[in-house]
């Protein structure tokens, strides 16, 4: 009877911390929903002082263009203003922008075609199906955000990067044993796609991804700052990555908004490697349900940049373990805003709303 009397002590206790559990978890989820449901009548300046709000370590900044001119400001904790000093940060998947420039120059250079399938420049079986250049370039190739290796048990643990230490052999490996089911597949976006692209660039140019961005970059675009993260950086916390790792491709660049001004300027005017990039290749209707709530549309997609037809921007987001970023733009107006945060991508209010509620109230007054 003792023993049976202890076993359901036990098993009270366990559903009383179940039930516990369960009702704090609903109250953050309630609560968050409520947060949630005020942003999208927050102005830029109260959602940027939220965001920040009681945080010592934040430091965003915001960087715009309009009638021709462009300025940034930093902001730290509780939306005060900081000295306009540069600072490095990751960004994140807008690296992919620079990958499918990459693409588009070498489209230029008739070294690549876009309809090819990616076995026409990897060393692949003839035994299965692949997908395009194009369908890797929209996230439509079927391929999932990424597939697990075994380097992600150990950065796991160590509480690295994801993707640290994971070769291009894999991403090929992984290439080689699968093939496509069907004729097409609709958006999911895919940071594995485009490690592949990374390989693909590798191939045709024959030289590895990280000399050849950084010098894309610094050389030919002008953007002294950006490169290839090697964690030298004054905000700290920035990932680790390997120079052998196949997902640089993906969102391993750090730069700073003098050069994330002059990249959106670039966009502005449709440099050549560019002006392809930003037509829709495939239409999509992406936009979450809370992007949509906020007024972010994901209409289209062109090479790696996503097309809001319903406001007319063009834009791109990132986000790294402690960064996020965002860059937009409107053809029409000629006005760009970069937002640069060194807070997670989960954490309140993300770059990409800040963004969007900037460059749309600088559009309401044009």
């Amino acid at each position: 009877m003792g023993k049976i009397t202890k076993r359901r002590k036990v098993a009270v206790i366990i559903v009383l911390i179940f039930l516990c559990a369960t009702l704090i978890i609903s109250g953050i989820t309630i609560y968050s929903t409520h947060q949630m449901n005020k942003i999208p009548d927050l102005t830029f300046e109260e959602a940027l002082e939220y965001t920040t709000k009681d945080r010592a370590d934040a430091v965003i900044t915001v960087g715009i263009i309009d009638n021709g001119q462009s300025s940034y400001k930093v902001y730290g904790e509780n939306g005060k203003e900081l000295p306009t000093e540069l600072h490095t940060y990751e960004i994140g998947s807008l690296t992919k922008t620079f990958t499918a420039a990459l693409i588009s120059r070498a489209l230029i250079e008739g070294k690549i075609n876009i309809d090819s399938t990616i076995d026409c420049y990897l060393p692949l079986p003839d035994s299965n199906k692949y997908p395009t250049i194009k369908e890797l370039l929209t996230h439509t190739s079927g391929y999932k955000s990424h597939y697990f290796e075994s380097p992600m048990i150990s950065n796991f643990f160590s509480g690295r990067n994801d993707f640290y230490g994971i070769s291009k052999e894999m991403v090929l490996e992984k290439a080689r044993n699968m093939s496509k089911d069907d004729e097409s597949y609709n958006f999911v976006y895919s940071n594995y796609g485009y490690a592949v692209l990374g390989l693909v660039l590798e191939e045709i140019y024959d030289i590895d991804y990280t000399t050849l961005v950084n010098d894309f970059a610094q050389s030919e675009l002008g953007l002294t700052y950006t490169k290839i993260s090697g964690k030298d950086g004054d905000l700290g916390n920035y990932w680790d990555w390997m120079d052998t790792d196949a997902y640089l491709s993906a969102g391993a660049i750090t730069s700073n908004i003098s050069d994330m001004l002059l990249y959106a300027q670039i966009q502005l005017e449709r440099h050549p490697y560019f002006a392809e990039c930003h037509n829709v290749i495939k239409t999509i209707d992406a936009s979450t349900k809370e992007y949509a709530a906020m007024g972010i549309h994901m209409d289209g997609i062109g090479m790696s940049w996503i097309i809001d037809s319903e406001n007319g921007i063009i834009w791109h987001n990132g986000g790294t373990g402690n960064y996020n970023s965002y860059l937009g733009f409107n053809p029409e107006t000629g006005t760009a805003v970069v937002v640069l945060s060194n807070l997670a991508p989960s954490y309140r209010i993300p770059a990409t709303i800040l963004g969007v509620k900037r460059l749309l109230e600088i559009n309401s007054r044009n």
